[in-house]
């Protein structure tokens, strides 16, 4: 599955918070909402238990937080775009605080599934170019458009 189909089927959502565990949970909330976890406190706590193994911020002003879960039969994608220029301390590699966030969903027997997602997913936020257009972006559809040919 290209990355493109994952947002433009994802949630988005533009966050005022600056609270790593507030993206977190308005996020897995949005996702459970739109009706791509059936059960909301399990994901929460998958994502929270895999933060505390190691931060998933990646750097550049990014985060990529995860789980993979029994029940899940396909893989899905949240977005997060910090307004506030502040962003939101999230203990990233590089130590700059982070105000994209992709949270990335899906089986958790499909292993090859998610390493390409996650390699796709890395690739396309290299590019500083489109960090700047996500940040400035002022739709769903600015950010979709950002990620087309991935």
């Amino acid at each position: 599955m290209k990355l493109s189909e994952l947002l433009e089927d994802g949630v988005i959502c533009f966050l005022q918070t600056s609270r790593r565990d507030e993206v977190l949970k308005s996020l897995v909330e949005a996702l459970a909402v739109s009706g791509k976890i059936p059960d909301e406190e399990a994901f929460f706590d998958a994502v929270l238990k895999r933060e505390k193994i190691v931060s998933t911020g990646i750097g550049m002003g990014v985060a990529i937080p995860h789980a993979r879960l029994e029940g899940l039969d396909r893989f899905f994608i949240a977005v997060g775009v910090q307004r506030s220029k502040g962003g939101i301390d999230w203990n990233a590699i590089d130590g700059f605080f982070v105000r994209l966030i992709f949270m990335i969903g899906g089986p958790a027997d499909q292993q090859t599934e998610y390493l390409h997602i996650l390699s796709q997913l890395t690739a396309a936020i290299k590019d500083e170019k489109r960090r700047r257009g996500l940040l400035m972006a002022e739709s769903a559809e600015d950010i979709c458009n950002l990620f087309v040919g991935y």
